[in-house]
């Protein structure tokens, strides 16, 4: 199965590119960098749940397999999130997304909950989810800018920053570690509705750098990542009014190559039009975080990416 993350990721691209084209949106360049990403993505999520992983393919003129749909989801706790579903434009409309779709959806007796993040100017995708319960709730809006984010919120007094990687070293690797893991994951239980320990392996293992946001009582009251290539999140916190000013902070930790990225639910408050007053743009359509039934409470969370939560 790992041979065919490549064709997965040039399906994905060509798929894309070819709505984007129509709609004459900037197309996804074939960059090594971001084939890389999300090669890294497609082989964590085949990793942690590898019977989730569908890949559809036919017998092409010069007789070789070719890949034409593949879809990707992941069950955290008791939430099912579909991360990616595509079709080769030649072949869209036949049936064949439903088909995998079909063969992804968990079982209606598991009880579990259905959620996926798809492109609003997707509206035959988006018929197709909320026909199966995963109706679109809320915008995610893709906010992109320069170095630094310009002027956000500052961290209220008291509120002290320690980078995971001083849980490591303090009171030894081991017990260090497992403080941080608890505290990551009672963030999570609270904010999003689920704990998801092997994402934030997943996180750390690449280029992302998180932080510990701790209050005066000595309490985390926040987590966050940053990363040299731009992206921030997830970013999870206790009370929406510290939202902004820890982002604000997040832009700041990590000296990106380029610009920075951030996803901003449209429940986050203020946090859109900081950034935006701030120098950030909104990039293209939003996508549409949906869902069978209410999970997690986005006034105090920023998702990593539409993929994975």
């Amino acid at each position: 199965m790992e041979a065919d993350l490549p064709a997965c990721a040039a399906l994905w691209r060509d798929a894309i590119n070819d709505y984007q084209a129509r709609l004459n949106q900037p197309l996804i360049p074939d960059e090594a960098g971001s084939t890389a990403r999300l090669g890294r993505l497609h082989a964590h999520t085949l990793a942690t749940d590898p019977d989730r992983f569908v890949v559809a393919s036919r017998p092409e003129a010069d007789g070789r397999d070719a890949i034409v749909a593949f879809g990707s989801a992941v069950v955290r706790d008791g939430v099912w999130f579909l991360s990616m579903l595509f079709v080769r434009p030649d072949l869209q409309g036949a049936g064949l997304g439903r088909r995998v779709l079909e063969r992804l959806l968990p079982a209606e007796e598991l009880g579990l909950i259905l959620a996926t993040a798809t492109d609003s100017a997707q509206p035959i995708s988006n018929a197709l989810y909320a026909a199966a319960g995963i109706a679109p709730r809320i915008p995610l809006w893709s906010v992109s800018g320069g170095p630094g984010g310009g002027a956000l919120p500052r961290l209220p007094s008291g509120v002290t920053v320690v980078p995971f990687a001083e849980f490591a070293a303090d009171a030894g690797a081991g017990r260090g570690h497992a403080m941080l893991v608890e505290a990551v994951d009672e963030l999570d239980r609270e904010v999003l509705g689920f704990s998801h320990p092997a994402d934030h392996r997943h996180l750390r293992m690449g280029e992302s750098v998180g932080f510990l946001y701790v209050g005066g009582d000595g309490r985390p009251v926040g987590h966050g990542y940053a990363s040299p290539a731009g992206r921030i999140g997830p970013v999870a916190v206790r009370d929406p009014a510290l939202l902004a000013a820890v982002v604000g902070d997040l832009l700041t930790r990590v000296e990106p190559r380029g610009g920075q990225l951030v996803w901003v639910p449209g429940d986050t408050g203020e946090l859109l039009g900081d950034l935006l007053r701030s120098g950030f743009r909104i990039d293209g359509f939003p996508v549409l975080l949906s869902w069978s039934r209410p999970f997690a409470d986005f006034a105090r969370y920023v998702p990593f990416s539409p993929g994975l939560l």
